[in-house]
């Protein structure tokens, strides 16, 4: 019986988050953009105290009710800071609540850095993969922390655009406007394709492959990927690597919170490091906890966790004035942390594999843990690996939870060991097959006709 697939063109919704008050010509041009481009706008008021004329589908009202204050209050605070920060509970919370049910597909937000400041949170409370378009005239800017980025958050920088319509911002708006719709259209068609996929699959007896998320630093530092890949494609596994300078990281642990992962291979916790040093590149604090909450079965490993980064371009941190280092490219750079340190983020390490409730395997290779640590090679410091290998062997954590591994993390013993470990979960069913491995993707529903 054949099965036709009847995929129509769907409209997307754009989210327009922006303070009605003070940039309502700009926010209804990206309207009419919006809607040139193909596309529905809902436009969200984030603004506090002025009045429009203009039509919104989402009051600043309502904003700061669903912020549990309702705007008179938030007016009587007499702090803009406090007020936009209030009104950023509202609108984040209101966003969700949208895109749960199926209201909006995408975010398209513009500010200057009271607008961004907002809008930063409502990014935030979507999931990733949803297109997320900020417009602001501080795009980029060191003022913003990397912990208040989505990982997959787009900007562009607002340009003339501090006050008034003018060519030079409308330029800017209607290339925002375009993109959002743009990002919305490529996620449905992949959503799209995804679903035909499945649903091939599904006829023709074939099982959704799971995916296994791993974390890596670059094929010049760690390369077990390279054959680990085609190992798990063969294994009936899809591999997604997940390069570990910040975004990544806090990318890896959102998919892993939501149970995207039949298991992770979290073999680069240089993040953790980072953060541990004060570094800027840096997942935050979570860094490694998703997983265990999740009950996702995970395979870890120290790899680059002997160094911390910063910018190429900058001075080395302080504390690590007189330690080698290692230039990676012109933006970032790699310096070698002290014995006192590694043992720091081996108890940091410990601490994270006793408190899982998941199945967990931590592989420590004895003769290094980055290609920078080699004998001869820039980072190469034996007495604090040994200290670091030390800090393990003190842990009292059992052989099913540990094991030591007389390589280097690059050498082709230590996949053998990832595969020996994986196929014996495996055996036991403790990792997710394909029939119960939570949605890699939320497919837009299909109408099928037979």
């Amino acid at each position: 019986m054949t099965h036709l697939i009847n995929i129509k063109n769907k409209i997307p919704r754009l989210l327009v988050v922006g303070t009605v008050d003070t940039k309502s010509d700009e926010i209804f041009f990206l309207v009419e953009q919006v809607v040139l481009a193909g596309a529905q706008a809902v436009v969200m008021d984030v603004s506090v105290l002025g009045s429009h004329n203009g039509k919104v589908a989402i009051s600043n009202q309502q904003v700061a009710n669903a912020s549990g204050m309702p705007l008179e209050k938030i007016i009587a605070l007499g702090d803009e800071n406090l007020a936009m920060t209030q009104m950023a509970k509202g609108a984040g919370y209101l966003a969700q609540q949208l895109y749960e049910q199926g209201q909006i597909d995408g975010m398209l937000a513009l500010g200057g850095t009271m607008g961004t400041d907002l809008a930063l949170d409502v990014a935030l409370s979507l999931p990733l993969g949803v297109p997320k378009v900020l417009l602001s005239t501080i795009a980029f800017s060191p003022l913003i922390a990397p912990e208040r980025l989505a990982p997959d958050l787009m900007m562009m920088l607002w340009a003339g655009g501090l006050y008034g319509l003018n060519s030079l911002c409308k330029q800017s708006l209607s290339q925002a406007a375009w993109a959002a719709v743009g990002a919305c259209r490529s996620d449905f068609c992949a959503k799209r394709q995804s679903s035909t996929a499945q649903l091939a699959q599904s006829e023709s007896g074939q099982a959704v492959r799971p995916i296994v998320g791993m974390t890596s630093l670059g094929s010049s530092a760690l390369k077990y990927m390279v054959k680990l890949k085609p190992a798990l494609e063969q294994r009936g596994f899809e591999l997604a690597v997940f390069h570990t300078t910040g975004m990544g990281g806090r990318a890896f642990e959102d998919l892993a919170a939501k149970g995207k992962f039949a298991c992770v291979m979290d073999f680069s916790l240089q993040e953790l490091v980072n953060h541990l040093g004060d570094s800027v590149v840096s997942a935050g604090p979570s860094r490694m906890t998703a997983a265990s909450k999740a009950l996702v079965p995970q395979l870890i490993a120290p790899g680059a966790t002997d160094m911390v980064d910063y910018p190429a371009w900058a001075d080395k941190p302080i504390r690590f004035q007189d330690r080698p280092s290692h230039a990676h490219n012109r933006l970032i750079a790699s310096v070698c942390i002290d014995a006192e340190m590694r043992s720091e983020v081996a108890q940091a390490i410990i601490e994270n594999v006793k408190v899982t409730q998941s199945p967990i395997h931590l592989i420590i290779p004895t003769h290094g843990i980055e290609e920078w640590d080699r004998q001869g090679q820039a980072l190469c410091d034996p007495e604090g690996l040994e200290t670091f290998i030390q800090s393990f062997e003190q842990s009292n954590l059992s052989a099913e939870k540990i094991s030591f591994l007389h390589a280097h993390i690059n050498d082709e013993k230590f996949v053998d060991q990832v595969l020996n470990i994986f196929d014996d979960w495996l055996a036991k069913g403790l990792i997710k097959t394909s029939s119960s491995v939570s949605e890699q993707l939320d497919p837009l529903p299909l109408q099928v006709s037979v």
